[in-house]
């Protein structure tokens, strides 16, 4: 179960609420972790989460570690942001459960993105049955357009802040802290911070 603990004294930190550890039956086996990649995905909060979650493999025997996979609307290769190209694991269609869903800030987060009614419905679906739910950067716009952080509070990228309270006046948002955690959702500053929620 340790490895499993998000560490809430790192140093910009807020917990709005009680830390409640996963249940049981998720620290004995398995724990899936989606990552939703669309195009123009940005590298640093997308791999910053990816290699701490993945990385649990080599240290939590004899329990197992986390199953870490990428999900795409269609399944098609996708590019980042920088250039790279990714081949996605999944498409919308024959995704696994996931009990613990990441979204990734990308270039289109706080425009185009949000008009996707097929990822949007996606996200809510699958953040509603998840145990955990993470958004880093502008991800957390997604998330917001999804329902997932109605009545709760959060943060995103500094200088998009306030685009963000404009847009979504149901959330609270937290200024000047690296992350927020706020029960089964978790939301970042994203960039290099994007590591802090993953820990």
């Amino acid at each position: 179960m340790k490895r499993f603990l998000f560490l809430l004294c790192l140093t910009g930190c807020v917990s709005t609420s009680q830390f409640k550890l996963p249940p049981p039956a998720l620290g004995q086996r398995e724990i899936s972790v989606g990552f939703l990649v669309v195009a123009g995905v940005f590298n640093t909060e997308l791999t910053a989460p990816y290699d701490l979650f993945q990385h649990t493999v080599f240290h939590t025997k004899p329990l197992p570690g986390m199953k870490v996979f990428t999900v795409s609307p269609d399944g098609q290769p996708i590019r980042t942001f920088e250039g790279l190209s990714i081949t996605p694991d999944y498409g919308f269609e024959n995704a696994p459960k996931i009990d613990v869903l990441v979204v990734p800030s990308a270039e289109l987060s706080m425009v185009s993105d949000l008009e996707n009614e097929e990822m949007v419905q996606w996200v809510a679906q699958t953040g509603k049955q998840a145990e955990f739910v993470m958004s880093l950067c502008d991800g957390a716009f997604v998330l917001a357009k999804a329902g997932l952080l109605n009545e709760r509070a959060a943060t995103t990228f500094p200088s998009d802040q306030e685009r963000f309270a404009q847009m979504f006046s149901a959330v609270r948002l937290i200024r000047r802290h690296s992350f927020v955690h706020d029960g089964p959702v978790l939301t970042s500053e994203g960039g290099a911070k994007s590591f802090d929620p993953a820990m």
